[in-house]
């Protein structure tokens, strides 16, 4: 199956280009903040609607500089060290994750001292709302035919323009099926059937260990990056990232499903 050829500049206006990569993020952003005020309404509505308000500009900023610095650290630090000025340049690519990821919770956890909320209680919301943008993040990847996956035969491969000749597994679409709408659905039903809000760390961990695991998986199909290549017994960098979510977010599951129910803030 050829690549759909589309235009990784959605918009250009003179000199302005806008990117379908720029638009993911400005999308999942704006849906995952239209949708966590939703959530507000659910027990034991622990974060004001104003607050989350205010906390967009403050995710934005964690998700940008914590994606580029964790690309930097964790994929290319050699690269970087003796091209120090390319760090800034984010319009050349390359963010990560698990940085983006980081990021987000420290801003989280800044913001929530500042305004004297219960951390556990925003990183829950946060972690609702999360998958929506990596959904379209991953959608982005596979218009920009990036971070393709390993040569198949199976009949839904697909032929990338700089992957080669041969079909490839579509792993971004495979990640936006798992990382996106599988974990969002999954938090919707814990939050709205199981008043899982109302256990505080229980859709945190639940995202981390369900990210981690979907990673994993998608990692057995998806072509690693090159400079980096097969580590120990075929395994790959993301994979190695994605162990410690797991472990981390079973544990959050299970240390809030040992504690007592928060029915108010």
């Amino acid at each position: 199956m050829e690549f759909p050829n589309i235009d990784p500049i959605a918009l250009q206006i003179g000199p302005l280009a806008i990117r379908w990569y720029a638009l993911a993020y400005i999308t999942g952003l704006l849906l995952g903040w239209r949708y966590s005020l939703y959530l507000t309404k659910f027990p034991p509505n622990a974060v004001s609607r104003a607050a989350l308000d205010d906390y967009l500009v403050w995710a934005t900023l964690g998700i940008v500089l914590g994606g580029r610095l964790g690309y930097v650290v964790f994929y290319q630090p050699a690269y970087f060290v003796e091209n120090p000025t390319e760090i800034f340049q984010m319009w050349k690519g390359g963010m990560s994750f698990h940085g983006g990821l980081l990021g987000l919770i420290l801003a989280a956890y800044l913001f929530a001292r500042r305004r004297n909320i219960k951390i556990l209680m925003l990183f829950d919301l946060i972690s609702a709302v999360g998958p929506i943008g990596l959904f379209f993040g991953r959608i982005a990847n596979f218009i920009n035919g990036e971070l393709w996956g390993r040569t198949t035969d199976v009949p839904w491969g697909i032929v990338f323009p700089r992957g080669g000749p041969v079909p490839r597994h579509p792993s971004q679409l495979y990640e936006a099926g798992l990382e996106g709408l599988l974990l969002t659905a999954l938090a919707a039903i814990l939050i709205m059937k199981y008043r899982a809000l109302t256990r505080p760390g229980t859709i945190f961990g639940t995202f981390l260990a369900g990210y981690g695991i979907s990673r994993i998986l998608v990692e057995t199909v998806r072509e690693p990056d090159a400079h980096i290549g097969y580590l120990i017994g075929g395994t790959t960098w993301g994979q190695w990232l994605s162990v410690p979510m797991v472990l981390f977010g079973a544990y959050m599951v299970w240390r809030a499903r040992n504690r007592p129910a928060v029915e108010k803030a």
